[in-house]
């Protein structure tokens, strides 16, 4: 197995690393560290992204996409700043999954202003009271005359107060188990009926993670996608490829702790000398580099595995519990190389221990994870 990127993938690297410290860091920098940046900002970063192809990485060029393979897309997803890259994710993902449900008409109606970058979208899933199990849905869709009336609640969706398409799960009946049957409607941001809300959150907090209320919530008949029951299907694929991607948004945050530990440990003096030549200090900056590493290269692997065509369940699942994981413990001793000033604001530290705790939550809570590899090692299912 090689493990060194090919010069073509350290290129793809090395430019979204200098994209993002020309076009992206000083727009973040310009706006409040504690607040959703505004919508327009968003566009601002948006045009950025879309002039590299990210707007669908996941999509073929003849449908209008990119065309990467997932690993490629995975060195340019761990240099954005995590509070893009998870804004990004749902807007690539829930371009895919459009595209993958949908008609030539419905296509041409929702995709160009997603891939051109001047809508933004999200898809609505998580509810109050549904989370882990998406089968246990609860806002229903009906039909009414030419329209779909939609009722119910969506929490915790990426996106949500600055999105102009919503695709939305909703139940349509049950099937023969009792199992919700679920069905994907497109919501635009001026259906009447519909309502969203920011949530204020630990971390990331440039971002925008909200509530979706839909009361009596009208839209087209022709904005369902696919069939009733193919939404879980989909669900399951992109969800494989987007928790590599979250781990690697850890990874970002883990490498950055890591070179500001590094660069204390080469200033700061106790006991007569710099506390990078003391043992514990080198050790704990060890013990960071080897999570980095780890994390980075279990990513990798699910990520080439998607591209490889390899059934990617479990190692998928394993990427993204242990990065996270693995990449909030090194933060936290990062914290602890610093000292007093690891818990100071102005080192910047909290700022990525709050960030990355917010992770082990999106796609999967890693407990969830945990049992999906599970199943994967032994053929049995914990959790139905």
């Amino acid at each position: 197995m090689d493990f060194k990127l090919t010069s073509e993938q350290e290129l793809i690297k090395e430019s979204a690393r200098s994209m993002v410290e020309r076009e992206i860091e000083p727009v973040l920098n310009a706006n409040d560290a504690a607040k959703p940046l505004p919508k327009k900002v968003m566009l601002q970063i948006y045009k950025v992204l879309a002039e590299m192809g990210l707007m669908a990485p996941r999509l073929a060029q003849e449908h209008g996409g990119a065309g990467l393979k997932m690993l490629d897309y995975g060195l340019i997803y761990e240099m954005l700043p995590p509070v893009v890259s998870i804004s990004l994710l749902a807007q690539e993902c829930t371009a895919a999954r459009i595209f993958a449900e949908s008609t030539s008409e419905q296509r041409e109606q929702f995709l160009p202003g997603i891939l051109a970058g001047t809508k933004i979208c999200c898809t609505g899933t998580t509810e109050p009271n549904v989370g882990s199990n998406p089968r246990e849905i609860q806002t229903r869709v009906v039909a009414e005359g030419g329209e779909l009336v939609i009722n119910g609640t969506k929490t915790w969706i990426t996106n949500a107060g600055i999105a102009d398409i919503i695709n939305t799960t909703c139940a349509d009946g049950v099937d023969e188990k009792g199992r919700s049957i679920l069905r994907r409607i497109v919501v635009e941001r001026d259906s009447p009926g519909l309502e969203t809300n920011e949530i204020p959150c630990l971390g990331l907090r440039q971002g925008h993670l909200g509530e979706i209320v839909y009361n009596d919530c009208r839209v087209p008949k022709s904005n369902s996608l696919g069939s009733s029951g193919d939404a879980a299907r989909v669900l399951t694929l992109t969800w494989n490829g987007n928790r590599p991607l979250v781990g690697l948004a850890a990874v970002h945050l883990a490498q950055k702790a890591l070179d500001a530990a590094i660069e204390y440990a080469g200033l700061r003096k106790q006991f007569g000398k710099l506390i990078g030549g003391h043992q514990l200090v080198q050790k704990q900056l060890a013990d960071i580099e080897t999570s980095i590493t780890a994390s980075r290269l279990l990513c990798y692997s699910a990520l080439s595995a998607i591209d490889h065509g390899e059934r990617a369940n479990g190692v998928s699942a394993m990427a993204k519990r242990y990065s996270t994981t693995a990449c909030e413990r090194a933060i936290s001793e990062a914290i602890q190389v610093h000292g007093a000033m690891g818990i100071a604001e102005e080192t910047g530290l909290e700022q990525l221990y709050r960030d990355v705790r917010m992770l082990p939550i999106p796609d999967g809570a890693n407990g969830i994870l945990a049992l999906i590899q599970g199943r994967e090692l032994t053929g049995i299912d914990a959790f139905r």
